[in-house]
């Protein structure tokens, strides 16, 4: 038996499983993307944790086929892990699954998905928009 296995046994369970939250990514309840104060077309998310105290999000953004991010800056790192699809950036630059992408404070972008795609994001602060009119993204 190994020490950590030996640890565990020792120690038992100590668990408070009320300081556990699970949510069922599969049969989560996607909401409309509306964190620009405007509802992005093919856009939902699935927040997963939000920190008001620290200011980091997670959450899965799910693109529908031919739905398109709003230009925006980023006001501080904002990371995502691919999960399913591909996501095309303005620069052309295709994001496919499996793939980790961090985009650091102040970089400028927007974003597109041909066939949908599933993302992970972690996100530090919120982004800005660029664009003058959110209606006209």
């Amino acid at each position: 038996m190994s020490a950590a296995n030996d640890l565990a046994e020792k120690v038992g369970n100590i668990l408070d499983p009320a300081l556990r939250s699970i949510i069922n990514t599969e049969a989560g309840d996607f909401r409309p993307y509306d964190r620009y104060g405007v509802e992005l077309p093919g856009m939902t998310w699935l927040p997963l944790s939000l920190d008001s105290t620290t200011g980091v999000d997670l959450f899965l953004l799910r693109f529908a086929p031919g739905a398109q991010s709003m230009p925006h800056e980023h006001m501080a790192a904002e990371q995502f892990l691919m999960m399913e699809g591909e996501l095309t950036d303005c620069d052309g630059h295709v994001f496919r699954a499996g793939e980790f992408a961090r985009f650091e404070p102040g970089s400028t972008h927007h974003s597109h998905s041909v066939d949908g795609c599933l993302i992970l994001v972690i996100l530090q602060s919120r982004n800005r928009s660029l664009n003058s009119d959110p209606n006209n993204d």
